[in-house]
C-alpha cells in the first residue's frame, strides 16, 4: 500500500527548485525593489535558500519553497505569521519583507530542468549569529535551549489565525504521533543492524506511547528545533545565548512532550557524551512547564523515535535525491551511534540519568 507519505516522497525528487544566483538576484530586485550587493546560496533540505546583502542596507534570506509545500500556500502563511507572532513576544525569529506590492510571499512560474513549475518566494529577515551544532553545548546552554522551546510553545499556543486548523497536518511523517508510518520504509536499512532497533522501537512505541496520547497536553509544535535551526551568539559574560529560530516548515499539531523530545534528540547530536544532554536541557524546559506523570513516562521512547524517523528518512530520501547525501545524511553520522547507546543502555538507566541530573540542575539553580 502506498501511503501519503509515500506520494509525498516519489514527487519531492523532481520538487526542489534550482534558482541560478542570476535568477535569484533578478527576484530580489523585481519584487523587493532591493539591489543585491552579495548573493549566495545556502545548505537546504528540500527548499532553495540565499544570502542576500542589499545596497540599499539590510541582509536577508531569499526563500524558494519547494513546488510541494508551494501548493499549499495558506499553510505557509501560518508559518509565516507564526514567526512574527514569536518574535512580537519577545523570542528572536525571522520576519518577512512585503513585496512592493505588499503581499509577504510571490508565486512565481519556472523550469528548473522538469518543466515548469511554481515556486513560493519570500524574502526573510537576516539573523545573526552561527548555528549552535558549531559551539560547545554546555550546561547552561542546554538549560536556555530547553527553556526556549518551552517558551516557544506556549506562545504558539496563544496564536490565532483563520488557517491555524491546517497545522493538524494528519499523516505528516515528521510528527511523532505518524511515527508509525515509518514501517513501510524500514527496509532501506535491509542488511543494516539498526533495523532491529528501530523495529524495537516502534514496538515500543505502540504498546507505551500510544495509549498515554490522551494524557499529552496539546500544543502547536515547532517540529524541527534542531542544532542547525538555533542560532547562537557569545554573550558578555560568559558562553552563549540563542539569537535566533529558524525553519517553521515542519509545525504541526503535536503535543508539548514532542518538542522536548526533540530537543533532547537533536542536542544529543553535538555533544561528546550525548547521555548527558538530557539533564540540563529537562530542568530548562520544567523551568517553563513541568511535564506530567504520562510525559515523563513516555519521554525516552520518543527521544528513540525521533532519532528512528531521521535515520530512516534520511536514509530513504537518499535514494531520491543522492546529490544531496552529505547534508541529508547530517544527523545520520552520528545519530546511528547514539541511537544504540540509547537503546543498549535501556530506559531505566537513560531515564534515572535524565531526572536526577535536570533535579540537581535546577536545584543549583
Amino acid at each position: 500500500m502506498i501511503t501519503c507519505f509515500h506520494v509525498a516522497l516519489m514527487s519531492e525528487k523532481h520538487s526542489k527548485p534550482n534558482f541560478s544566483q542570476s535568477q535569484a538576484s533578478e527576484m530580489v530586485k523585481r519584487l523587493f525593489r532591493l539591489t543585491p550587493s552579495e548573493i549566495h546560496s545556502l545548505p537546504s533540505y528540500d527548499d532553495q535558500n540565499f544570502y542576500v546583502a542589499a545596497v540599499e542596507g539590510g541582509e536577508y534570506i531569499l526563500k524558494i519553497m519547494n513546488s510541494e509545500d508551494t501548493k499549499n500556500p495558506n499553510l505557509i502563511e501560518v508559518q509565516t505569521y507564526a514567526m512574527s507572532f514569536l518574535q512580537q513576544n519577545g523570542l528572536p525569529c525571522q520576519t518577512a519583507l512585503p513585496t512592493s506590492s505588499g503581499h509577504l510571499m510571490s508565486l512565481e512560474e519556472m523550469d528548473c530542468g522538469y518543466g515548469c513549475q511554481k515556486y513560493l518566494v519570500r524574502l526573510l529577515t537576516y539573523l545573526p549569529g552561527t548555528t549552535i551544532s558549531k559551539v560547545p553545548l554546555t550546561p547552561q546552554l542546554l538549560y536556555e535551549t530547553g527553556k526556549t522551546a518551552a517558551r516557544m510553545d506556549t506562545i504558539l499556543q496563544k496564536m490565532e489565525h483563520p488557517h491555524l486548523t491546517l497545522l493538524h497536518r494528519e499523516n505528516f511523517i515528521w510528527s511523532l504521533s505518524s511515527f508509525t508510518l515509518l514501517e513501510p520504509y524500514i527496509s532501506v536499512l535491509d542488511g543494516d543492524p539498526l533495523q532491529e532497533v528501530v523495529k524495537s522501537v516502534i514496538h515500543q512505541y505502540k504498546i507505551s506511547v500510544l495509549p498515554k496520547h490522551p494524557s499529552f497536553r496539546k500544543c502547536i509544535n515547532h517540529g524541527d528545533f534542531n542544532d542547525l535551526n538555533i542560532l547562537v551568539q557569545p554573550c558578555e559574560s560568559d558562553g552563549y545565548r540563542i539569537s535566533g529560530i529558524l525553519d517553521f516548515g515542519d509545525m504541526n499539531s503535536g503535543y508539548y512532550i514532542y518538542e522536548l523530545a526533540i530537543t533532547v534528540t537533536y542536542m544529543m547530536i553535538e555533544h561528546p557524551r550525548p547521555i548527558e544532554v538530557g539533564g540540563p536541557v529537562l530542568a530548562g524546559w520544567e523551568s517553563v512547564l513541568p511535564l506530567n506523570e504520562a510525559e515523563k513516562e513516555c519521554l525516552y521512547v520518543l527521544v528513540l523515535s525521533r532519532f528512528c524517523q531521521s535515520l530512516v528518512i534520511a536514509r530513504y530520501a537518499v535514494t531520491l535525491n543522492p546529490e544531496n547525501r552529505e547534508y541529508l545524511m547530517t544527523t545520520s553520522k552520528k545519530g546511528v551511534h547514539i541511537l544504540h547507546q540509547l537503546w543498549e543502555l535501556g530506559k531505566e538507566h537513560v531515564e534515572k540519568v535524565w531526572f536526577q541530573s535536570a533535579a540537581q540542575f535546577s536545584d543549583g539553580k
